[in-house]
């Protein structure tokens, strides 16, 4: 079903929700929130977004809000804890907001810091989870074919698990997964998954050995798990920087899946200091359930944007809907 957007505007509410710690270059995360006939659905592509890219966002909300989710395999997800990036003096706090992760996600590559700052990070990570933990980093394509090589050999005496989006292009991500093939370290994509206007270009090109699925930017569940199947890897779930509810809808995601190889980046509401749930959806002995949230309106009236960025988010919403008039969830 493809509901009016007078019938979303009904229960659209916005949030502004402040973090833990600055991320993605924000300190607030905002979001828009609405119910459907399913429950309690969320919008919530970041800011600069342009409609045409925001409005597969919407997509997704209105597919989880007003249809039913493909079967489950699976009641709980392993998920990772996420290290922003951070000094390491912080990284023990940040850590032990995620109970029981084996697994943390660790961002690198930030425009103000060095690669001394991101080797600093790690091994502080690598300290606190000891020999056995998991140890991921993230540079957000932010490193060129060269820097990736040198931060990669810089940063494998900690054991990583795999770099996620060392570089922004397809041909930048091959090139380099033949550079660093002798070192065994996988590479994954994500933003040349979710931004790409084709996500399966970066399999084809044998430019990866996994991939980083999202709900939202992935158009809704049952697209996400197109790409998934279509491209033939590995993938790893991971969230948005949503809320709970849209955090449930990531968690629903991987819960269809055939197989997780890997804990998935669904573990995020704890970089949030407050939610629109009083029973957030956070690391418990190292995963989280699959359940639907339910936001409540105490916190949705708490936690609500302003008058000006409400009605920003309410004009993106109608902007975004009438693109998105001939969207097929499938």
């Amino acid at each position: 079903m493809f509901p009016s957007v007078n019938e979303i505007l009904d229960t659209a509410r916005v949030v502004s929700l402040p973090m833990t710690s600055r991320f993605r270059g924000i300190d607030q995360r905002e979001a828009l929130l609405f119910r459907g006939p399913q429950g309690w659905s969320e919008f919530s592509p970041f800011v600069e977004y342009d409609d045409a890219e925001a409005s597969t966002w919407l997509m997704a909300a209105i597919d989880y809000a007003w249809n039913e989710t493909p079967p489950l395999k699976r009641d709980h997800i392993p998920v990772n804890a996420t290290v922003p990036a951070v000094a390491a003096e912080f990284v023990e706090a940040v850590l032990e907001r995620f109970d029981g992760c084996r697994t943390a996600k660790v961002k690198v590559a930030e425009f103000d810091q060095s690669l001394a700052d991101d080797i600093a990070r790690v091994a502080e990570v690598r300290r606190v989870m000891g020999p056995a933990g998991r140890i991921r980093i993230d540079a957000n394509g932010a490193w060129t074919v060269d820097e990736a090589e040198r931060a990669v050999h810089a940063l494998a005496e900690f054991d990583l698990e795999y770099v996620e989006q060392p570089c922004a292009t397809v041909e930048e991500l091959s090139e380099l997964r033949g550079r660093i093939a002798y070192m065994g370290i996988p590479v994954a994509a994500d933003e040349s998954v979710r931004k790409a206007a084709d996500p399966l270009a970066v399999a084809r090109a044998g430019a990866a050995d996994l991939i980083v699925i999202k709900a939202q930017p992935s158009g809704g569940i049952s697209r996400a798990l197109s790409v998934a199947a279509e491209a033939g890897l590995p993938i790893v779930v991971s969230s948005a920087l949503e809320t709970s509810v849209g955090l449930a809808m990531g968690a629903h995601l991987a819960a269809a899946v055939d197989t997780l190889e890997f804990d998935c980046g669904l573990a995020t509401a704890s970089l949030l200091a407050a939610d629109v749930t009083s029973s957030p959806l956070r690391a418990r002995g190292g995963r989280i359930e699959v359940r639907r949230v339910d936001a409540e309106e105490a916190l949705l009236t708490r936690w609500a944007a302003n008058a000006e960025r409400t009605q920003w988010w309410l004009s993106r919403l109608e902007r975004c809907h009438e693109l998105g008039k001939n969207y097929s969830p499938q």
